[in-house]
């Protein structure tokens, strides 16, 4: 990849799409990890006013130190990027109080936790006059959909959703991202304890991306290894549970006979 080309493409389109949309910069939200450093430091390089968020719930502490020393690495780089910390644990424990006990079960409130970062970002959008720039990569937002519906995939723009989890390693070595953020695990920053993204998917990026780029151009399946074809299983089986977060909302079409 022409890692250095790719930026200046990246770093162009998001500065035509501000213009264009007669926005004045870029809101993003940062988590400690590779994904949200890379594209935090893209639309700082748009030289367009950046906000950038540290928004903890509960957070563990390793994430939220790598958050904050990439929070001012950028600040100490790029002039026009301004940091706001917005402690959320009391707003979604006010959310645990009032809801229903039986629900909350760990998968509804790791989504309620992003879901309340998404209304914080789109809170700052509304009032800076900002697009929300997602985090996301190809893989999490086309491959097995790994990302909350309303939630971290509730955004304006993608810049990095058409790059792999390793490319986007790439553009972070390019972009000299704190060695804490290029050597962590990748994670979603959704769970008290740390876990990592392996843990909850059960493989890493580079076999899920080889998957992927085995099922658009399919080989000989008996020759697959054991592993192959249990990476292969768990990104079909998640990319279908996941679809409906890739697809557009369905509408009930009504016949026009019904109309008349």
């Amino acid at each position: 990849m022409k890692t250095k080309k790719v930026i200046e493409y990246i770093v162009k389109w998001l500065s035509d799409y501000s213009q264009t949309s007669h926005t004045n910069g870029f809101v993003v939200g940062i988590s400690g990890g590779i994904d949200s450093a890379v594209t935090s430091t893209l639309c700082a390089k748009t030289g367009k006013k950046v906000i950038v968020l540290n928004m903890p719930i509960r957070q563990h502490s390793a994430e939220y130190n790598r958050a904050n020393e990439h929070i001012e690495w950028l600040k100490k780089n790029f002039s026009n990027v301004e940091s706001f910390e917005v402690e959320l644990t009391p707003v979604f424990e006010e959310l645990e109080n009032v809801l229903p006990k039986d629900i909350q079960d760990w998968l509804t409130m790791a989504n309620a936790r992003a879901r309340l970062r998404m209304t914080t970002l789109y809170a700052f959008a509304s009032h800076y006059k900002l697009l929300v720039a997602g985090t996301g990569n190809k893989v999490e937002d086309f491959g097995v959909g790994f990302f909350t519906k309303y939630g971290d995939g509730g955004v304006d723009i993608s810049p990095i959703a058409d790059l792999v989890k390793t490319e986007v390693y790439e553009l972070a070595k390019e972009l000299e991202i704190v060695e804490s953020i290029q050597k962590a695990a990748p994670t979603d920053g959704l769970w008290a304890d740390g876990r990592n993204d392996e843990d909850q998917i059960g493989a890493t990026y580079p076999e899920l991306e080889w998957a992927m780029a085995y099922l658009e151009n399919p080989g000989n399946f008996s020759e697959l290894t054991k592993r192959q074809r249990e990476v292969l299983d768990i990104y079909e089986r998640l990319h279908k549970a996941n679809l409906h977060k890739m697809q557009p909302i369905p509408v009930c079409k009504i016949p026009q006979d019904l109309k008349k």
